[in-house]
């Protein structure tokens, strides 16, 4: 079967790539062949193939027509959306922003998974965001919290994780304990950096508008008006998890994120592992799971956690 697309020269240029680079993972990646000729585009396969690619190409161009840029990142995610039969979602994803950095720059979900996470954190008082490195979690609960506080709904920002990961303890650490604290911290400063200004970030940090600290600072303490992010959440134990929990005071809003492939407590000791199993149910309760097609960084760390996922998997197999 083959499906014409008009185009111009121009057009095709932009679509297909340095090199002709996004035709070939078009072809590739859907099973067609990609043919210019006379102001058309011919897209020859068969028919559910053909359907596919020309859904993609067209939703492509239109893309291009407002003004965006067509990367080999942006190609493979819209590859992965045509086979989930969701090809509108190629606009919308590319054009609809959760928030405005410092900068100017619009920050936008890339995958449907972020897009139902963002919706939920919208829509609930507390969500835990469970899934591999490089979905996102972090980045968008931030600019979710920055958002909440920008529009008068939060009054402080509250950003944690446990202060031990990777085999790590605190004690053995050079420096104080805000220097100790400080490199396990350090993706969450970048992204409030990012999202406020370092100079405002700076400012609202010593007003404690915005408060980084270790998960053991939350004892004891009720949180109000409040959005709250527990990150690396894989590394709380069950009692640290129930002490967060219930940390959360009225007009508050809390995100718990963490990956449970990456916990560094004894098998089975993850307090985030016990908290969504029990949790599950409960009414202001939402539990997003992020795939490896959810990740966003290079296109070699989904490929790195798919193999980690298959041994694993493996493993288990020869256990049991």
């Amino acid at each position: 079967m083959t499906q014409n697309v008009e185009v111009t020269t121009e057009t095709l240029i932009k679509l297909f790539g340095s090199l002709d680079e996004n035709a070939r993972l078009i072809e590739k990646g859907l099973g067609v062949s990609l043919r210019p000729r006379d102001g058309v585009l011919k897209i020859t396969g068969d028919e559910q193939s053909v359907e596919r690619a020309t859904y993609l190409v067209n939703n492509l161009i239109a893309l291009m027509g407002k003004g965006y840029d067509i990367t080999r990142e942006k190609v493979l995610s819209s590859i992965d959306l045509v086979l989930m039969d969701k090809p509108d979602d190629i606009i919308s994803l590319s054009t609809d922003a959760v928030a405005v950095t410092a900068r100017g720059k619009y920050i936008k979900c890339k995958t449907i998974g972020q897009r139902a996470y963002v919706s939920a954190i919208k829509k609930n008082t507390l969500v835990f965001g469970v899934g591999p490195a490089g979905t996102g979690k972090t980045y968008l609960a931030v600019a979710m919290a920055v958002a909440s506080y920008k529009s008068g709904e939060s009054e402080k920002i509250i950003l944690t994780r446990p202060a031990i990961e990777a085999g790590e303890k605190l004690g053995f650490l050079p420096g104080d304990l805000q220097e100790k604290v400080d490199p396990y911290l350090r993706p969450l400063y970048d992204a409030l950096q990012e999202n406020f200004g370092v100079d405002n970030y700076v400012t609202l940090i010593e007003r404690g508008i915005i408060e980084v600290a270790p998960l053991a600072y939350m004892r004891g303490r009720t949180l109000s008006k409040a959005f709250i992010i527990l990150d690396e959440a894989q590394n709380a134990t069950d009692e640290q998890m129930k002490m967060f929990l219930t940390r959360l005071g009225e007009g508050s809003k809390m995100v718990v994120n963490g990956d449970l492939t990456q916990a560094d407590l004894p098998h089975g000791a993850s307090g985030l592992k016990h908290a969504v199993e029990i949790l599950k149910d409960i009414e202001g309760v939402d539990i997003c799971y992020f795939t490896d097609k959810d990740i966003v960084r290079h296109e070699l760390v989904q490929r790195i956690v798919l193999a980690y996922a298959a041994q694993e998997k493996n493993d288990n197999g020869k256990r049991d």
